[in-house]
């Protein structure tokens, strides 16, 4: 376990590997551990180097100030990451939310961002499932909050049909999580809206999404693939939302191939 200080808070941080920085970012209400399995298979190559970060309120990170919970918030902490340890440019993949911070830092800081991976990411906050767009209602998540049945009947309705590895991830990150990054994180995603800039990127850019993807709708990736000059797609026909743990093999292959190409 390592963690860096920001102006803003303690950051979280697990590294692997030796050779290019990578960095990986985590979705709403997960932590870094959604990317061990994706962290080993890259170190054990030789050829990277793996930084995976907890967003301040999710996982080891804490926040120190009144805390935004936001994704331009979110964005500054992993620019003061980049800057703090003195990786100057590099690939930034990011799943779900984490991808929407990651297309938003190759936006705002593009120097930052070499080449950059979403995976099941909205572009449009607006393509999140309904009961997600809903947390981000104060009432609502105040409500859920308060009442743990109902928070457990909401994850199941969502993730139902999802492995026993995946349910027992969300639940496990769910249960280190305060209300206030619970539900500031999903409201800022859900008025986050990136078609407009979209033509902005001039890094090439990859997009991985599940076919049946339960979170974020599918049709994101077309989203994508429409708005940015140098983008790849590749759509996993057994995948919902999260391709590395429901399709490793094809996500491996998928994501060494597009690094391999910088």
């Amino acid at each position: 376990m390592s963690s860096i200080v920001t102006d803003e808070g303690v950051v979280h941080y697990e590294v692997d590997g030796r050779g290019k920085p990578v960095l990986l970012l985590h979705g709403w209400i997960n932590s870094w551990d959604v990317w061990r399995d994706t962290m080993l298979t890259l170190s054990d190559l030789g050829r990277y180097k793996i930084y995976a970060l907890d967003f301040w309120g999710f996982g080891e990170s804490i926040k120190q100030k009144t805390p935004p919970f936001r994704i331009p918030s979110f964005v500054r902490m992993v620019d003061q990451f980049m800057e703090i340890m003195g990786i100057s440019h590099a690939p930034v993949i990011g799943h779900s939310m984490g991808g929407t911070v990651a297309l938003s830092l190759t936006l705002d800081h593009p120097t930052r961002v070499e080449q950059v991976a979403v995976v099941g990411s909205p572009i449009n906050g607006m393509s999140l499932n309904i009961w997600l767009i809903l947390a981000g209602n104060p009432t609502m998540a105040w409500l859920v909050w308060r009442l743990p049945f109902l928070l457990r009947l909401v994850v199941w309705m969502v993730l139902a049909r999802d492995k026993p590895q995946t349910r027992h991830m969300i639940e496990r990150d769910l249960s280190r999580t305060a209300m206030e990054p619970f539900f500031r994180s999903i409201e800022s995603l859900r008025k986050t809206d990136l078609r407009p800039r979209l033509g902005e990127i001039r890094v090439p850019t990859l997009g991985i999404f599940g076919r049946h993807d339960n979170i974020v709708n599918p049709s994101q990736a077309e989203v994508l693939a429409r708005g940015v000059r140098i983008a790849q797609v590749q759509m996993m026909e057994h995948s919902r939302h999260f391709p590395m743990l429901d399709e490793p093999e094809l996500f491996y292959k998928t994501l060494l191939g597009f690094l391999d190409q910088a």
